[in-house]
């Protein structure tokens, strides 16, 4: 029982610590949308896992990617607003993995694990894989942190100065991708987006600087981990909700010392 508490704060600990920067700059450029939906499509993957018999991890991360690819075109084009164009892509990604999933009468899928997330039932190995790709997450945010913060201040003097925007925010967006295909065990498709900006947002009121903002989301989504994982333990409560929950208090607590 110990070795499944630690590995449920272990992976909880190496998904916070990455939403921390990633949803800092999801608050900054007004992109909560944008994760919902890759979020959602997520839930395509593992039905894509199932009918291919393939690992979910591996479907999961190719949708949510290539759903990133698709928004970057889609949005380029302007035909629709973005969120209007989101809200169809997210909904519509949802439906089309639940509906495929109750396609499938012989496979058995626990429908609300996936929705909510079971960080109970995280092995060792899905703390490496966590902690790989969460690694590869921050080496990239960090080599792009310069030319992001300068895209989300004034994406136009950006490119005078000669910063390639779409290809900025193209690398953005697949590293959200990547977080968030590892963040469904922990917390689950519809809550993956409350781990990324509840904390940025609660961070915000305290930052002075981008990089404060950064590290202080990481250290309140790690906090939010560890009052829910706690009360979960104690009170038999989801895990998952239970983490965004302590994240919501966090926040309305950040509320009411900044209104004093």
């Amino acid at each position: 029982m110990i070795e499944v508490l630690l590995y449920a704060l272990l992976a909880g600990l190496g998904v916070a610590v990455v939403t921390g920067p990633l949803g800092a700059f999801i608050v900054w450029r007004r992109m909560a949308y944008f994760g919902d939906t890759l979020a959602h499509s997520s839930l395509l993957g593992i039905a894509l896992a199932l009918l291919l018999s393939i690992s979910p991890t591996i479907a999961v991360i190719a949708t949510c990617l290539i759903m990133a690819l698709i928004l970057v075109v889609l949005q380029q084009q302007q035909t629709l607003a973005s969120d209007t164009l989101l809200g169809i892509l997210s909904h519509t990604s949802l439906a089309v993995g639940l509906v495929a999933m109750a396609l499938m009468p012989d496979v058995k899928v626990d429908l609300l694990s996936l929705l909510f997330g079971d960080l109970l039932t995280v092995t060792g190995k899905d703390v490496i894989t966590i902690y790989a790709i969460g690694l590869f997450a921050v080496i990239l945010l960090f080599k792009l942190w310069k030319p992001l913060l300068a895209i989300t201040i004034h994406e136009e003097l950006a490119k005078v100065e000669g910063i390639p925007v779409n290809a900025v925010r193209t690398a953005f967006m697949l590293v959200i991708a990547l977080e968030i295909a590892i963040a469904m065990k922990v917390v689950g498709v519809l809550l993956i987006t409350a781990l990324l900006v509840i904390p940025a947002a609660t961070a915000r009121r305290f930052a002075k600087t981008p990089e404060q903002m950064a590290v202080l989301a990481s250290l309140i989504g790690c906090t939010a981990v560890i009052l829910g994982l706690t009360s979960s333990w104690f009170m038999d409560t989801p895990a998952g909700p239970s983490i965004v929950l302590c994240a919501g208090i966090l926040f309305l607590i950040s509320m009411m010392k900044q209104q004093r």
